[in-house]
Parts: C-alpha cells; sequence; structure tokens
C-alpha cells in the first residue's frame, strides 16, 4: 500500500471501529479536552451496521460516561429487565432453575435489553455533538509505522479495484490517517488486531484467544406473546453435552423479541453446524410458542469473545491501545460485553488525553495496560475467570454446575477453589478429524419457525460487490483440499452461518467455492479452520451486512 500516493489527514487521535469501545474513546476524550481532535473510522455503511449484540446491557459504562442520560428524550433504553428466567433443556422437556441459585451478578434487574446497533447510533450522535469526526465506510485496511516501529496510523482501503488486483475505471486511493496515538476497537477478532497482537506479541504469557459464534433473529411475535422485559436464558439441548453454548430469548418493546443461539467454537465435531442447531433450537416445545403466528424480520452473525480474564492480550503497543472486543473483555456466563467496551474506551481515552498534555506521542500508553485489572473491567472478568475452562473440561451438566460454585465462591469470599483454570487449545486445533465422529442428520427448514442460510443472509442486508478480490483469503487451496476437505469433511459449509464455503464436485474433484457475497463478517472461518489457513480481511468500506435494529 505504501507504493500509492495518498491524501493524509492529521488528527489528535485515530480511532478505528465505531462500537461502544471506540463511541465511548471519542466522547470522554473530548470531555477531558474538547481541543483534541478525534476521528472515528467505521467499515460499515452507516454506525451500528455492523453491530449484532443480544443484548442485556449493564448500564454502569453508559452511566459514567454519560451521567444524565436518563433525561434524554430519544435514548435508546426503553425496555428495563422484569423478569429472569434459566432453563435447562431436554430433548423434550425443560426444567427452570431457581433464581435463589444464581449467583448474584447473573441477576439481570437493573439492566435494558436493547439493540447495541441503536445504541451506537445514539452514542454517535453524542460524539459528533461534541465535534468527533465519524467516517461511516471506511475500512481501516492497515496500519501505518514510523521508523522506530511505532503505530502512527491507519490506511483506508482502495476503492474500484477489480478481483484480479487491477485499478477499475472507478479506482480510488484509501486515504492515510495519522494520528498521535491510534486505537483499536474492532470488535471480536479484529483484523488489524490480529496484526498488532502478532508483530508486537501482545498475547505472550497468556491464554489462547478462545471465541464463540452467535446467531441471531429478531422476530415481531403475536401481542399475546409478548412479556416485556423479560430474559429468558438457556443451555442444554439440541447441543449434546459435551458441546459448550446456550440460547437467549429477550422481549423488547413493540412486540418484538430477540433470539439467539451461542456455540463456544472450541467444539469438536467437523459435522456440527451452529446455524442448524440454532433453528433447531426454535423447536422445542419450551421456545417454539412465543414465535407461532410472529414473523422473522432480520437475521445476522457474530463471534464472540469468551477467552476473558486469562486470554486478555497485552492493551498496549507503541503508538497506541486496543479496547472493548478487540481486546477479548466479555463476561462469557452473563454475555455482556459492552459494559465493559464502554469502561475501556473510557480508560483508554483518559490515559491518551494525559499523554497528549504532557506531549507524548506515538509512545505506549502503558498506565493503560498496568491498570485495567484493578478496575471494575477486571473485576468483573476476574470473578468468572474459570467458567469457560470448567465447561470445556467437564461438559455441560457438571461444568455449568462447577462454575456456579466457583462465581458464588469468588462472589462471598473472593477466592476459587480452582486458582486460574488455562484454557488448552486454540478453538481451530480443538476440531477433530471427521472419522471420528458421525455425521448430524439436521431436519429440512419449514419456511416458518426454521429457515435455510441464503433466506437467512438475505435478512441481514448483506451486499458486496462481486467483481473485488475476495476478502476471504485462503493461503493454501492445496492444504484446504487435502486437510479441510478430506480429514475434517470441509466444515467450513457447516460453521459459517451464511453459506459463503461450499465443496462443489467438478469433473471427479472437490472445488472450494467462496461466495463472498453473502459474508456477514461474523469471522468465524478466521477462527475455526482447523489449518488456520483462511484470513478475513476487510472488504470495500461500507460492504457487509446492514441490521437494523440488531
Amino acid at each position: 500500500m505504501s507504493e500509492i500516493e495518498r491524501e493524509s489527514m492529521e488528527f489528535d487521535v485515530v480511532i478505528v471501529g465505531a462500537g461502544p469501545a471506540g463511541l465511548a474513546a471519542a466522547i470522554r476524550l473530548k470531555q477531558v479536552n474538547p481541543e483534541l481532535s478525534v476521528v472515528v473510522l467505521e467499515k460499515g455503511a452507516e454506525v451500528g451496521a455492523h453491530i449484532l449484540s443480544g443484548a442485556v446491557v449493564d448500564p454502569i459504562g453508559i452511566d459514567k460516561l454519560l451521567p444524565d442520560w436518563r433525561e434524554e428524550a430519544d435514548h435508546p433504553f426503553k425496555t428495563p429487565v422484569t423478569d429472569d428466567h434459566f432453563l435447562v433443556l431436554g430433548p423434550a422437556g425443560s426444567v427452570r432453575l431457581p433464581n435463589v441459585l444464581m449467583p448474584p451478578l447473573m441477576n439481570n434487574h437493573g439492566n435494558y435489553i436493547v439493540s447495541l446497533g441503536n445504541v451506537c447510533r445514539w452514542l454517535a450522535g453524542h460524539a459528533e455533538a461534541l465535534g468527533v469526526e465519524i467516517y461511516p465506510g471506511f475500512a481501516a485496511a492497515d496500519l501505518i509505522y514510523n521508523d522506530e516501529g511505532a503505530v502512527t496510523g491507519v490506511v483506508t482501503g482502495d476503492m474500484g479495484v477489480e478481483r484480479d488486483g487491477s485499478h477499475g475505471p472507478n479506482y480510488a486511493p484509501g486515504m492515510a490517517l495519522l494520528g498521535k496515538y491510534v486505537l483499536i476497537g474492532e470488535g471480536a477478532r479484529g483484523s488489524l488486531a490480529k496484526k498488532l497482537i502478532a508483530k508486537y506479541n501482545l498475547d505472550d504469557g497468556r491464554e489462547p484467544g478462545k471465541f464463540g459464534i452467535g446467531l441471531k433473529e429478531l422476530w415481531q411475535v403475536a401481542p399475546e406473546k409478548h412479556k416485556p422485559g423479560l430474559v429468558q436464558h438457556s443451555f442444554g439441548w439440541p447441543l449434546d453435552m459435551k458441546t459448550g453454548g446456550g440460547s437467549f430469548l429477550y422481549h423488547l418493546e413493540d412486540n418484538l423479541v430477540a433470539v439467539g443461539f451461542v456455540v463456544h467454537l472450541n467444539y469438536k465435531n467437523p459435522y456440527l453446524s451452529p446455524f442448524d442447531e440454532f433453528q433447531r433450537f426454535k423447536t422445542h416445545p419450551a421456545i417454539r410458542g412465543t414465535f407461532e403466528g410472529g414473523k422473522r424480520i432480520s437475521y445476522g452473525a457474530r463471534a464472540i469473545t469468551e477467552g476473558g480474564w486469562q486470554s486478555v492480550p497485552k492493551l498496549t503497543f507503541p503508538g497506541g491501545a486496543l479496547m472493548g472486543c478487540s481486546a477479548g473483555f466479555v463476561n462469557v456466563p452473563r454475555i455482556k460485553g459492552s459494559h465493559n467496551a464502554v469502561l475501556s474506551g473510557m480508560q483508554a481515552a483518559e490515559h491518551v488525553a494525559k499523554a497528549i498534555e504532557a506531549g507524548r506521542s506515538h509512545d505506549e500508553i502503558v498506565e493503560y495496560e498496568n491498570e485495567w485489572r484493578s478496575t471494575a473491567i477486571g473485576k468483573d472478568l476476574k470473578r468468572v475467570r474459570n467458567v469457560k475452562p470448567l465447561w470445556s473440561k467437564f461438559g455441560t451438566l457438571v461444568g455449568v454446575g462447577l462454575g456456579g460454585l466457583d462465581m458464588w465462591l469468588n462472589t462471598l469470599f473472593g477466592v476459587s477453589p480452582f486458582g486460574t483454570l488455562k484454557h488448552g487449545k486454540t478453538d481451530a486445533a480443538s476440531l477433530e478429524p471427521a472419522a471420528k465422529h458421525k455425521k448430524i442428520a439436521y431436519p429440512k427448514p419449514d419456511g416458518v419457525l426454521t429457515f435455510d442460510r441464503l433466506s437467512s443472509v438475505f435478512l441481514s442486508n448483506t451486499n458486496h460487490e462481486e467483481n473485488q478480490p475476495i476478502h476471504l483469503q485462503v493461503k493454501d487451496l492445496g492444504l484446504q483440499k487435502r486437510s479441510e476437505h478430506d480429514v475434517f469433511a470441509g466444515p467450513s459449509g457447516r460453521y459459517c452461518p451464511a453459506g459463503v464455503y461450499e465443496w462443489v464436485e467438478e469433473g471427479g474433484d472437490a472445488k472450494f467455492v467462496i461466495n463472498a457475497q453473502n459474508c456477514v463478517h461474523c469471522k468465524t472461518c478466521d477462527i475455526k479452520d482447523p489449518n488456520q489457513n483462511i484470513n478475513w480481511v476487510p472488504p470495500q468500506g461500507g460492504e457487509g451486512p446492514v441490521y437494523p435494529n440488531m
């Protein structure tokens, strides 16, 4: 990219990603010092277009960032949680766990059921009112370094590049945005964060990053089925007891219900399809009644960071820092990360503002790295640090029970009999050869309650220019055939929730086909490919899903 002559713009702080972390950082920077010049890059066509989360939001971060938000008429926190249900599902029935058994941190009262995309749109309005420049439709494609190896800015992706790499008639080179500091808030498995972690060895001494895939639909349900403020979580069926995951039903306002399903990506069986498990889940007797007579209006999927306390990389590098889900600040048992994203954005902003005031630039904001484990973020993650590894080691019934006990002991006494457990293998290395497993026969979708991938992708409003270079880069096609197809039976066609990958028989041989235009930017392929042979990079800016109210 450096050979191309590019226009450049200089700012005090460049922020990548208009999610909760990036927007909170931008707002806080301007609150601390209104004179700072701050820009936020967002690869989605608009702020919120690529944001997908459950979401039940703990307002601790918003309360700190915007203390008077409840007095605003247009805030998005319309539905406070009124009821909490926890279910264990079997093939034909369910058992509700008494709320009194749940650790206090699992209580959702005081939280709000929201569209996180709409929260980000609202935060963007606050940021712009303070003078922050927000550029939606601009994907940060690469990093700029100075001679000392510090990050000094980012380059936005070129537009109008043809499939063969040549410059088309509408070619426009990306811009260089330079800053004294660069803050990365791309979300889970961000492409620039991945480069930075590798370049600066930010994961040295940490456990491997762990992830789940979250799939979500938004339904308009019959008024008599709607219970505004109800939060319902479950685990068990349709997953077997060795495969981690769970579900949620969140009743928002206006007869809307968000239904979602999370599968931990350390599953072993290459025949497992998270998308089809999600569709099957909706047919359970305890679930299907909510959606009878309703209409599905949106669909999406996104990777979720699940490594927690043990897996958080070093947050700082020369010239910038990681925030939010780029750092892995999700509390797994609570299925919540936006509160920590906001808090981390604020913390990063405060340290950057102090550094700039002191005349510093392009150095390492070590204060942010040194502080976070003693803040609310660290306390939130530390007390749940063993839930994920216990679940992975002992399976759902025993692992979840031990995890609950561990959360109680951490809450009551601040200690755990397990210490701090390790995660072990990466999610890619967890997949086992197909010969060790049986195929899973999934029922055909009925088009009423259950659906296929392509009709689902249609509801995500995903769009990509077909004649551009494929943004899903396979490093070695031969390896993909020898291993992903021949050994693992082509799991890419099942772990992808958007029908991007398929193996097609052609002349007696299997050909790997990539339907990149279907991609909903979930990043699962980048995480779960058994050989780490697929690299997800941003397509042209503004492309991908456009999620309404997700």
